[in-house]
């Protein structure tokens, strides 16, 4: 980073309709909420000059969270607070920041840094048991990997990389629920909804909320991105 700029990272929510926005949208709508919080940001070299912010791994269209996160890069140090109270005031409810603290440049980029992830899923309108699920998830992991198409283009999946596993298998008024971990590689990650594919139990939709994001240190320990 720049000597003289200062990296702020943002955690916030993405929930109700603005789920359905695409990565790309979703960039633009921030960008336009720190311009209207009127921070300090940093412009970056070259011909767009484009404001200088990373955002965490992109979440699936129509996914939830309550644990996004953007890095931006200040050419002031504001008080995190005050930072925050700014984005709050000048950023929908459904994108609202919960928290903002600075870190380090050592970390690197936040997208490839944030390598593990936890959410939540939910099949609305399966009849499938607990022990349905569990069985069918554990089929698909010895089977070593997934193939499926994203848009035009068949992607593989090693599960013995990007599968941690899943818990909290249960029986909701809506269907059936777990919470699943996973791991980003430099082969990809895997998105909940290709998983559930994978098993072949039917549902009308499949519900996702990410709940946790983490570095995996080289111990396996996690460690918590602000």
């Amino acid at each position: 980073m720049t000597p003289g700029t200062f990296r702020l990272r943002v955690m916030y929510r993405k929930d109700d309709r603005l789920a359905f926005l695409g990565h790309i949208e979703l960039i633009n709508t921030i960008n336009r909420c720190v311009r209207r919080a009127q921070l300090p940001f940093r412009v970056g070299n070259g011909f767009a000059r484009r404001m200088s912010v990373q955002f965490s791994q992109a979440l699936p269209v129509g996914a939830s969270s309550s644990c996004e996160y953007y890095d931006l890069a200040l050419t002031e140090r504001l008080d995190p607070s005050v930072a925050l109270s700014l984005l709050q005031g000048a950023t929908p409810p459904a994108l609202a920041p919960v928290r903002a603290s600075y870190v380090t440049e050592t970390q690197g980029a936040l997208e490839a840094w944030l390598t593990r992830a936890r959410w939540e899923v939910e099949l609305v309108g399966s009849t499938c048991t607990p022990q349905d699920l569990t069985s069918r998830v554990a089929e698909v992991s010895s089977a070593g990997s997934i193939t499926y198409l994203r848009g035009e283009k068949e992607k593989t999946l090693n599960l013995r990389e990007v599968l941690v596993g899943i818990f909290e298998v249960r029986l909701t008024d809506s269907g059936c629920a777990f919470v699943l971990d996973t791991r980003a590689c430099p082969s990809g990650s895997l998105r909940p909804a290709v998983l559930v594919a994978a098993t072949g139990l039917s549902c009308d939709s499949v519900r996702v909320r990410r709940t946790g994001q983490w570095h995996e240190a080289e111990d396996g320990s996690l460690v918590e991105p602000m």
